[in-house]
């Protein structure tokens, strides 16, 4: 008779803290913006100092966390990729879709620092995210250049997709509302395109919230063009 084995229950151990309170505008893979910053909060049960010990030595970290906000019932064997159109069908585990079996993320991410000892114990300083603000993080690992790294990797359908960018009209009225902390990180985010891939409608004005900002944009071609900007900076996110 086999053995049975127990059921894996996964343990919340951290929350991310980044700039984007909703999915609209987030990269589509983490390293893609080295600008955008972010922490780990640990909770209470992990904020244990000794469970760091020798992390500080590591630029980069595994980030292993859930889809927070994509949880539904069942999974389908096939999902639309968006950088694909959102019209061609691949197989759920060729792509990053949120729409698995176990919605579990994976995110390689530069470990800036870590701030010890603070109110909320020690916190991790991060950059080049893909996360919604709140995420929950599962499981943290070191990175490894020497195995995690495999510059010869095929890259599938995403290879026709990779260069994809616009070039943004910001103009410099709108930009200087913007804190200088987080232009640079804006600005990766736009050229980047964060419209869903299956809108082409040079009319349509789109809405992004980032770091306390609402920026409105419309694409024509490949430019993106800024029109407006409202709110002011969170301040959570400035640099020190």
């Amino acid at each position: 008779m086999m053995e049975k084995h127990e059921r894996l229950a996964l343990k919340e151990i951290a929350r991310a803290r980044t700039q984007f309170p909703e999915k609209f505008g987030i990269p589509r893979q983490s390293g893609l913006s080295w600008e955008l910053k972010g922490r780990i909060i640990f909770e209470p049960e992990y904020r244990n100092e000794a469970a760091l010990r020798g992390l500080e030595d590591f630029s980069h970290i595994w980030l292993i966390w859930g889809f927070s906000n994509c949880m539904r019932e069942g999974w389908l064997p096939t999902v639309r990729p968006p950088r694909l159109g959102g019209n061609k069908r691949m197989g759920v585990f060729a792509t990053r879709s949120p729409f698995r079996p176990n919605p579990l993320g994976l995110s390689c991410v530069r470990l800036e620092k870590i701030e010890f000892h603070t109110p909320e114990g020690p916190i991790l300083h991060i950059a080049g995210a893909d996360l919604l603000d709140n995420t929950p993080i599962y499981d943290i690992k070191p990175y490894l250049s020497f195995t995690d790294s495999c510059p010869e990797a095929a890259g599938g359908f995403t290879e026709q997709t990779k260069t994809h960018c616009l070039t943004v009209d910001f103009p410099s009225e709108l930009l200087n509302q913007v804190d200088e902390n987080v232009r640079g990180a804006l600005l990766d985010i736009l050229s980047q395109d964060p419209r869903p891939s299956y809108q082409h409608d040079p009319d349509r004005l789109y809405g992004m919230t980032f770091a306390g900002y609402e920026i409105k944009f419309c694409v024509k071609e490949n430019f993106l063009t800024v029109i407006n900007v409202s709110g002011s900076c969170t301040g959570l996110y400035k640099r020190t």
